[in-house]
């Protein structure tokens, strides 16, 4: 205690000084900044995506199912591969069973807002200021560039979930099959 007291008195830092750190977690590249931007110079800020990212930054064992104080059990079944699409932004991947693809961040990011409400119809310029964040230009060959890259990585998937064109209105993601889309 007293090399804590004596390091306060000399200047410097006592080794363990607790300090704030604010961690803000939003799926929201354009919420991030925001944050980034209003909270800036106020403390450590930490911006993550989701809760998945946050404990592979801080070490944090990912939670298991079931009350906390159960223990662990000795044998873990072999758990099928859930067959929805899973769009994974910690790692900027989507999966399907068990197969998975990488995606450029345009790619993710539009398939994030797709998939954020599925069967929706997006407008061209919607797409375009989520993806891009550009409120003016709007270019729908941008969009549509994109797409046609991103359908074949989702048919490599084996995913039945694709990207339908709404003649004269926009985009959606749809599966035909079973419109079974999730988010890591």
């Amino acid at each position: 205690m007293a090399e804590t007291d004596d390091a306060a008195l000399d200047g410097g830092d006592p080794p363990d000084e607790e300090f704030p750190l604010l961690i803000a977690v939003t799926p929201s590249a354009r919420e991030r900044i925001r944050l980034a931007e209003r909270l800036d110079g106020v403390a450590p800020l930490l911006l993550v995506a989701d809760l998945d990212e946050l404990r592979r930054l801080i070490g944090a064992p990912p939670q298991r199912p079931g009350p906390p104080d159960e223990p662990p059990s000795d044998r873990t079944p072999a758990a099928e591969p859930d067959p929805a699409l899973v769009v994974d932004s910690a790692r900027c991947t989507a999966r399907y069973g068990a197969r998975e693809v990488d995606l450029t961040r345009l790619e993710h990011d539009l398939l994030t807002c797709l998939a954020t409400e599925p069967l929706r119809v997006w407008s061209y310029a919607e797409l375009h200021r989520s993806v891009w964040h550009d409120e003016g230009r709007g270019r729908r060959a941008d969009v549509q560039s994109l797409v046609k890259r991103l359908r074949p990585k989702l048919r490599d998937l084996g995913t039945a979930a694709t990207i339908e064109v709404v003649r004269g209105v926009g985009l959606r993601l749809t599966d035909r099959q079973d419109p079974r889309i999730a988010r890591a």
